[in-house]
């Protein structure tokens, strides 16, 4: 397998272009290899098989939405409270909806591992980790809820990225007014 990481990322990043524009169906290593002006074949010497260009654009979807080392510093000396809890999750989401074709490569993976199984265990496996990871880091930093309302937040959030991405169903309500909304709702007073 070549090693070259920087063009290991460069081809990802075309896979989920790739992805988010065509769907799961239109992903293939010559597909990417077309979008990324790389010679034919060269996604292949990458990526071997489907199921380690799946797992390729999981590691990189991963790395593309994880918030910067700068930003979790800056709110790591504030007090816990609720308005610093919803201020972590209005960076997800601006994340999120900032790196859209990377989010909306994310849903289309999602859809097709309710048809794939073997991605299925890939992609549940890496969002298990990212949620215990969530889980973890809230309890770290002193934030409020638990295992249960970071469930709650990943569920709604979820349901407001692909309303943002896709056909909006109240597109004038800002989308940092329903993130507060949600905290409010979703986190237990005192």
């Amino acid at each position: 397998m070549a090693k070259n990481d920087e063009r290991r990322r460069m081809l990802a990043d075309a896979g989920l272009g790739v992805l988010a524009r065509e769907g799961s169906r239109g992903l293939t290593h010559r597909a990417i290899d077309e979008a990324a002006g790389a010679p034919t074949g060269t996604t292949s010497n990458y990526f071997r098989s489907r199921e380690a260009l799946i797992a390729g654009l999981v590691e990189r979807i991963g790395e593309r939405l994880a918030p910067t080392e700068e930003d979790l510093a800056r709110r790591a000396v504030e007090t816990p409270n609720r308005a610093l809890f919803a201020d972590y999750l209005r960076d997800i989401v601006r994340r999120l909806t900032t790196e859209r074709e990377v989010t909306l490569a994310l849903f289309e993976l999602r859809l097709e591992s309710t048809r794939r199984p073997e991605l299925a265990a890939v992609l549940g496996a890496w969002q298990r980790a990212g949620f215990d990871g969530d889980v973890a880091f809230n309890t770290a930093a002193g934030l409020p809820g638990g295992r249960h309302e970071i469930a709650l937040f990943h569920y709604a959030i979820d349901g407001l990225l692909l309303d943002r991405l896709t056909t909006p169903l109240d597109p004038e309500t800002s989308t940092d007014d329903i993130v507060d909304a949600l905290v409010d709702g979703l986190l237990p007073t005192g």
